[in-house]
């Protein structure tokens, strides 16, 4: 019984792993200042399948250089935790102009 949920245990923390990574892409010469916008995108099966789409152009507004960031944040992986029993996982977009 200890190894059925030792093995069980580790399968549910590679799920949770896996995604565990920043991104960042800098549009023009980057961000000029410390304004940011920032919206959750959602995901079922783990992350395979969007369920919103985050528009990061608009979310800049009509800046010409920005950076954005994506990357699942603390509150991301605890709200994970709850939702990733129905395969709903969120990940944060940032948007600094």
């Amino acid at each position: 019984m200890k190894k059925l949920f030792a093995i069980l245990l580790l399968v549910v923390f590679s799920f949770y792993a896996t995604g565990c990574y920043t991104m960042h892409h800098v549009v023009g010469e980057g961000a000029k200042g410390s304004q940011v916008e920032e919206a959750r995108q959602w995901y079922v099966l783990w992350g395979l399948v969007p369920i919103n789409e985050v528009d990061s152009k608009e979310m800049a507004d009509g800046a010409e250089n920005y950076k954005i960031t994506t990357q699942h944040t603390f509150v991301d992986v605890v709200i994970g935790i709850f939702t990733g029993i129905i395969t709903v996982m969120p990940k944060t977009v940032k948007v600094q102009k």
